[in-house]
């Protein structure tokens, strides 16, 4: 099971936003942290098929970002989630399993359990314009896992989370993360430290750093070190 990132270009007129990215992950929690404006958003979009590349390619066990087996494989919490303010939350996760062409019945079940799993089923027949931001960050979540994906793309996941509510998603990650691939992005550097095995670094469209940090030193120094105190503002 691998992600294969190929010289990744994406370019917005004269910006270079990503730029001759290349990367191979496999099963594991990768975090992303990179300065605000450092193409994060933007490489995320490229791996989930969103955005289409001036140059390079991504696979995923061999299939295209551009195909169906591909997006078979992908779950995505995308920074801003768009959902109906009058669907339940159980009819919007019913909803985003028939797009991801899950039957009936295991739409349900996995609707359900997923509910649940993020701490929602007492709130599966309330309005999701009745949810609170953390509630809303915990439904795109549980759609992101609907279709048990082996590639799953997280971009500010925690955000809107509680101190107690990030650490319960934190060993959620970490539990996937044993049998799929995760590249998680986050402003939370305290996230990336307690659940990623590797570290990207990321500034201006390019990867400055890949690999493990010194584990007797605090990930929030390490990073700041890179880029003289500039902060992470996503």
């Amino acid at each position: 099971m691998e992600l294969i990132i190929d010289r990744l270009s994406r370019q917005f007129q004269s910006k270079i936003a990503v730029d001759r990215v290349s990367l191979r992950l496999t099963p594991g929690v990768t975090g992303l942290l990179g300065p605000n404006g450092a193409g994060k958003t933007t490489l995320m979009r490229l791996v989930c098929g969103i955005l289409k590349p001036t140059a390079g390619s991504v696979a995923f066990d061999g299939a295209d970002v551009s195909t169906e087996e591909y997006r078979a494989q992908l779950g995505y919490l995308p920074q801003d989630f768009g959902y109906y303010p009058d669907f339940t939350g159980l009819d919007f996760l019913l909803y985003m399993a028939a797009l991801k062409g899950l039957d009936k019945a295991t739409a349900r079940r996995r609707s359900l359990e997923l509910l649940d799993t993020v701490g929602l089923g007492d709130m599966a027949k309330k309005k999701v314009k009745t949810y609170s931001g953390g509630m809303r960050q915990r439904l795109g979540i549980a759609q992101a896992l609907l279709n048990e994906p082996k590639l799953l793309i997280l971009d500010e996941p925690t955000a809107g989370l509680d101190p107690k509510e990030r650490v319960r998603f934190r060993d959620l990650i970490a539990t996937l993360g044993r049998d799929s691939v995760v590249l998680l992005s986050t402003h939370i550097v305290s996230d990336v430290e307690h659940i990623a095995g590797r570290v990207l670094i990321m500034k201006a469209g390019q990867i400055v750093h890949d690999g493990a940090w010194d584990r007797h030193e605090d990930l929030e120094k390490f990073y700041l070190a890179q880029f003289g105190g500039e902060e992470d503002d996503g």
